[in-house]
């Protein structure tokens, strides 16, 4: 038997909890998906995403179908009283109503759990406060697959 020690111990147990910490991040992902909702040709879409996790989500790369870069790619940032706009170009004058912003410019917050955001929608309790986040794309073909990468407390995931 190998007696490693208080210090080495110590160790031990660090190593297990940081490994430990991994793997739930890693198997249990914070990004949130639930509002998806296209045009009827299929080349633009709506994705609402939220964020159940411990700290801030940050998108890093937004690819479609077979990882190839959309046309074009925005968040909105809205309130849960105003919801979403589904566009195929995000020059038109309804988009001045809708925050569109550069995915790399928006952080989505903790605590931006969708179900909970409906429920309270539902009980009508929802404030002004209530962010919620859709991802918009714009694509030259039909988009069957969107692949989101987000970092998530300094993990690419």
């Amino acid at each position: 038997m190998v007696f490693l020690g208080w210090k080495g111990t110590r160790i031990l147990i660090l190593i297990l909890i940081l490994v430990g910490a991994y793997l739930l991040l890693k198997f249990n992902p914070p990004l949130d998906v639930g509002t998806i909702a296209f045009t009827e040709d299929h080349k633009s879409v709506i994705v609402g995403v939220g964020n159940r996790g411990f700290g801030d989500v940050k998108i890093l790369e937004v690819t479609v179908n077979n990882e190839e870069n959309p046309l074009e790619t925005k968040i909105q940032v809205s309130d849960s009283l105003q919801g979403f706009i589904l566009l195929e170009d995000f020059t038109r004058e309804e988009a001045q109503e809708y925050h569109f912003t550069n995915i790399a410019d928006v952080v989505i917050k903790q605590e931006r759990h969708l179900l909970l955001i409906l429920k309270k929608l539902d009980e009508g309790t929802v404030t002004e406060d209530d962010e919620i986040y859709g991802i918009s794309i714009i694509h030259t073909g039909e988009i069957a697959n969107v692949h989101l990468e987000y970092s998530h407390f300094g993990m690419e995931i």
